[in-house]
């Protein structure tokens, strides 16, 4: 703080100050706001030395002198010239809260040419709200230097709300016109003030009284209206996407199972819960033994969460379903009672409470829209991997030998046994693969939502939707259906709320398979047909 005061006093420094505005600062309450704006449009490091040393209760007056009490004793605020008064002499100038405002607008001024974009925007943000006309010039100079996009739409906000209250309705019309560019709701909202009428009756006059301006921000109102409203309905659209690509991961599996097997397995949903277990078992092995990798766990859990979710499907599908196939009734209380053993072995292994897992880094974040809409790193990553895992499993059913005995069996079990295809050995390995599927899922979801024992419940009904809408066994319906139904879901929120949306899209699965049994796309071959 001494080096500050030193810098303060040096007579060369000085000269690039106006000794009237340095002297302004002894006056009344008024000179002081005035003088404390010029530093702020003055900037360099002499201005801000004055301003720390009236924030810090370092400037007083002697005879109606501004000086700085230094350590070493009183120096003159002006020229840096050591007094020979005492410091006990000086009356310090009190800061009340008005002025702190004052200053902390004149050192976001300061700030304005810094180096650093993210101090630049804090500075824009408190520009935003607090600054003074007499800060019209700071920010016309740095609005023209800035290169960094979200600072300039800051600028261009605060300087526009200065020029929105100046008395020449030229420079007022300019702004307004200027603001139809914008996408900030904060602008329409300060547009919207200008339409607005003081009084009542035949008395009330407009708060702009220019009609030309009025207008012009009337026309700058309906573009952000257009501009806010294309960004929502991109967020929507995103939304639904989000939530169908989650959908299409829970349902995959269920696709494959149910249609090789026929099985309706009520605990497709908790091995959703297996694979977000052991992802965030992988998280903790991370956080242990690697932290300095830790954004890399994600990678790490796919494998641990498809192994994990299968190992458990093989064993269910080795222990119990295998025993039940041809009895749907029995297979589907087996499958609820095995939900339930796999919830009560959760919450005894990892507690009842809900697990919160952190994003990586480099998933953490947005890109941001117009009107504050955002879509998340997150939900964009997850909506990459559900297309990279439909891939693979198109592939997978497509191009090897297991997917074309899969596809056999699907059409025609007993053909397909005939020909030589090993039915039970395909249900085993159809069954993991499923399972798997869903534990990736599982994966997906513990990066957007809590991980807990009852996670799984929520989307067992909807991946049934999703397969009986999308065809049995069909991969391509399964993602219509799933990509369908969640931008329908989203839109139909927005319109009617959560629980409606939920219950129309319910009324029109069961109208659309009452005129469609087979689903949007229906099995082929002779067996399927018959």
């Amino acid at each position: 703080m001494l080096c500050v005061l030193m810098a303060l006093a040096a007579l060369p420094a000085r000269a690039a100050l106006d000794p009237a505005l340095v002297q302004g600062l002894g006056g009344d309450f008024n000179a002081r706001v005035a003088a404390i704006d010029a530093l702020g449009v003055a900037g360099g490091d002499e201005a801000a030395a004055l301003l720390d040393a009236l924030e810090g209760g370092r400037l007083g007056t002697v005879d109606g002198r501004l000086v700085v009490i230094a350590p070493d004793g009183l120096r003159d605020a002006t020229s840096g010239e050591a007094l020979a008064a005492d410091a006990g002499a000086a009356t310090r100038i009190t800061v009340n809260n008005r002025l702190r405002r004052a200053i902390g607008t004149a050192r976001a001024a300061l700030a304005l040419s810094s180096a650093q974009p993210a101090q630049r925007l804090a500075a824009a943000d408190t520009l935003r709200e607090n600054a003074s006309p007499a800060l019209l010039p700071v920010l016309a100079r740095a609005l023209a230097a800035e290169q960094d996009d979200a600072v300039r739409a800051v600028l261009r906000y605060a300087t526009a709300k200065l020029e929105l209250a100046s008395p020449d309705p030229a420079l007022r019309l300019k702004a307004a016109q200027a603001l139809g560019g914008s996408s900030d709701a904060a602008v329409k909202n300060l547009l919207a003030a200008l339409l607005e009428k003081r009084g009542d009756g035949a008395a009330a006059t407009w708060v702009e009284a220019d009609a030309e301006v009025r207008a012009a921000a009337a026309a700058s109102m309906r573009a952000i209206d257009r501009r806010i409203g294309l960004a929502q309905t991109a967020g929507t659209l995103f939304s639904g996407l989000s939530l169908g690509s989650i959908l299409l991961l829970a349902a995959l599996g269920l696709a494959i199972t149910y249609g090789v097997m026929g099985v309706i397995n009520m605990a497709h949903g908790e091995l959703l819960m297996v694979g977000a277990y052991a992802t965030f078992l992988v998280q903790g092995a991370f956080r242990s033994h690697l932290p300095e990798y830790l954004d890399l766990y994600v990678l790490a859990a796919i494998p641990a969460a498809f192994l994990a979710a299968a190992l458990v499907g093989i064993a269910m599908e080795r222990l119990v379903l295998r025993h039940l196939y041809g009895r749907p009734l029995e297979s589907l209380l087996a499958t609820w009672g095995l939900s339930l053993v796999l919830i009560q072995a959760a919450r005894v292994l990892f507690g009842p409470q809900n697990l919160e897992l952190a994003n990586p880094s480099w998933m953490s974040g947005g890109v941001e829209l117009a009107g504050g809409v955002v879509l998340p790193y997150n939900r964009i990553v997850i909506l990459g991997f559900a297309a990279f895992v439909l891939v693979l499993i198109w592939l997978m059913m497509q191009k090897t030998r297991l997917g074309m005995f899969v596809r056999a069996v699907t059409q025609n079990r007993p053909m397909a046994g005939c020909v030589g295809v090993p039915t039970a050995r395909v249900d085993t390995l159809a069954f993991a693969i499923g399972s798997g599927v869903a534990g990736l899922g599982g994966l997906a979801l513990s990066q957007i939502a809590n991980v807990g024992p009852a996670m799984g419940t929520g989307y067992i009904v909807d991946a049934f939707m999703v397969v009986v809408l999308g065809g049995v066994g069909q991969l391509a319906g399964a993602v219509w259906a799933a990509l369908g139904l969640g931008i329908v879901a989203k839109f139909l929120e927005g319109w009617a709320g959560a629980v409606v949306a939920k219950i129309l899209v319910l009324v029109f699965i069961i109208a659309f398979i009452q005129k469609r049994p087979q689903g949007i796309f229906a099995l082929k071959g002779r067996f399927a047909d018959s």
